[in-house]
């Protein structure tokens, strides 16, 4: 196994997000590589989820992952050993990433070799919903202990990602959570998002959020 890199990214905050976003879009989009978003709250499942969703595609495709967070890199070693290109960002206490940073990061990832690139953004459900990062999707997980009441809280994040993806279901259960409320509660703030039940532990609807990402791909190239 190749020697994990952590870098610590270094924020510039004269560049203009919007301005530095689109053109990591840009430049993305020359090399053919499609950079998801992934935000959520700390134990919802991003890395379960980076993996589960790494085992179905990487026999199809060469897939990087930037793992943020403040400190450690026990998630970027998670999806490195699932077979994906990883590296680890230290933000230095920050609760979010802009395209700055993202920009900082895909360049130390090095991404020409890349077909899909994850940003699994810092966990929290307020801060990373205010920053474009300069991806194609921006991808929301929402866990089943965490309540089917989150979009009333946190609206913005509901409101702005392609994709709401429900972890957990396998602990439905155990839990008072009802996906029809959430769905309504989640369709009233954002009418167009794409919604996946699934666990990323046992894979039960990991293979149709992977069918998405291929369909997605498809007719981005």
């Amino acid at each position: 196994m190749n020697e994990l890199k952590v870098f610590t990214i270094k924020k510039n905050i004269h560049e203009d997000n919007a301005k530095v976003a689109e053109t990591t879009r840009n430049d993305l989009k020359k090399l053919d590589t499609y950079l998801i978003n992934i935000m959520s709250s700390p134990g919802s499942g991003k890395t379960t989820t980076l993996v589960s969703t790494i085992k179905a595609l990487k026999d199809e495709m060469k897939i990087g992952v930037m793992e943020a967070d403040v400190d450690s890199d026990v998630d970027a070693k998670a999806v490195q050993e699932a077979g994906a290109k990883a590296i680890q960002l230290h933000t230095g206490g920050l609760c979010h990433l802009d395209a700055t940073m993202t920009k900082q990061g895909i360049h130390e990832l090095g991404v020409e070799e890349l077909d899909l690139v994850f940003l699994e953004n810092i966990g929290n459900l307020i801060c990373p919903a205010g920053y474009d990062t300069g991806a194609m999707k921006n991808v929301a997980i929402l866990s089943v202990p965490e309540g089917d009441d989150k979009p009333l809280k946190y609206p913005k994040i509901f409101g702005k990602v392609d994709v709401l993806i429900v972890n957990k279901i396998d602990a439905m259960e155990h839990f008072d959570f009802r996906m029809d409320l959430l769905e309504e509660r989640v369709r009233k703030l954002n009418k167009d998002i794409v919604i996946f039940p699934i666990s990323a532990k046992t894979g039960e609807g990991v293979g149709e959020w992977a069918d998405w990402i291929r369909e997605e791909l498809k007719k981005w190239g």
